[in-house]
């Protein structure tokens, strides 16, 4: 076990390199000019030229890249070029507001998704199986940008039952309560494809698990149904299952971009948004960046705990 953390661990940090190298290299081929655009088309050459000197942005990329990635190192992620303040104190507690609005995304697919793929599994070419698997291909095939916009058209214009966009009560700002409720659509919204990936991954190893030499041998030797299903065979469906919800982690980090910007949470992704917009190339680096991070620390933390699950795993990385 502990020669395959080494291994895992010098590849991730193999990884981050690269994609370091990918977000700066990505940033600088982004059609336009950072400091024409935080400076204005009224600007004169003469400034725009004292400003990218000031900026460092006239010196060699390598050189450009590696003062980057020392300062992030430093916890310096450089200064925002339309807000005039450090992008760390902006991003940082956006980031926290994007991991809520995921955990609760996160915490849905779950809930629903594994459930769903094992009772359909159990129920194999029954009407539930084909319901539900017919459900769960329309729900992986859905844009999650229109997912939100028929859910607050629904939940939120017609019912009334949920707000529509934020993460408190503007008018009067509650606690905990306030932010679940707030928490509840857009969380929905971003677990569609998610949970619809998970249920049909978690039925496809159930199927395959309940159809085994030993699960056969279980029933033939009289064992109950019920000790079959969740003493054994969950047992054999949880690598799979826990390796696609990691992938599925990392995938809601991009997907809740987009519901935040549909249902204006101030969130990562809504941020980033602007950024894009507004050509602040700090800022849409380190959000990448941060993205980036999460996605391969997720990774990280899934394949550790398919490797405790499944000792199989450990020879093959």
């Amino acid at each position: 076990m502990i020669g395959f953390l080494v291994r895992r661990l010098l590849t991730t940090v193999l990884v981050l390199i690269g994609v370091s190298i990918l977000v700066f290299l990505i940033m600088q081929l982004v059609p336009g000019d950072p400091v024409r655009t935080m400076l204005g088309q009224a600007a004169t050459a003469e400034r725009v030229t004292e400003v990218r000197h000031q900026l460092g942005l006239d010196r060699p990329l390598i050189v450009q890249y590696l003062d980057w990635v020392l300062g992030v190192l430093h916890g310096d992620l450089g200064q925002s070029l339309t807000l005039s303040q450090p992008v760390s104190s902006i991003l940082f507690p956006k980031l926290g507001n994007t991991m809520i609005l995921a955990g609760g995304s996160l915490l849905i697919c779950l809930v629903i998704g594994v459930p769903l793929g094992m009772v359909a599994a159990r129920r194999q070419y029954s009407v539930v199986d084909r319901g539900s698997m017919f459900v769960a291909l329309g729900g992986a095939s859905v844009p999650v940008y229109w997912a939100g916009l028929v859910i607050i058209n629904i939940f939120a214009l017609k019912l009334g039952w949920f707000p529509t966009s934020g993460m408190h009560d503007t008018r009067n700002p509650g606690g905990f309560d306030d932010v679940l409720v707030h928490l509840v659509l857009p969380s929905v919204a971003a677990a569609v494809v998610p949970t619809a990936v998970v249920a049909r991954m978690a039925r496809g190893s159930m199927v395959e698990a309940l159809h085994g030499d030993h699960v056969q041998m279980l029933r033939a030797s009289g064992v109950p149904e019920r000790l079959v299903i969740w003493k054994h065979t969950l047992r054999n469906i949880l690598p799979p299952v826990v390796n696609i919800v990691g992938l599925q982690a990392g995938y809601l980090l991009g997907g809740v971009i987009f519901v935040e910007v549909v249902f204006n949470w101030p969130g990562l992704g809504g941020q980033l948004y602007t950024s894009i917009t507004s050509g602040d190339m700090p800022m849409i680096q380190a959000g990448v960046l941060f993205i980036a991070l999460v996605f391969v620390v997720v990774n990280l933390i899934t394949d550790i705990a398919v490797a405790l699950l499944d000792p199989r795993t450990r020879r093959a990385a």
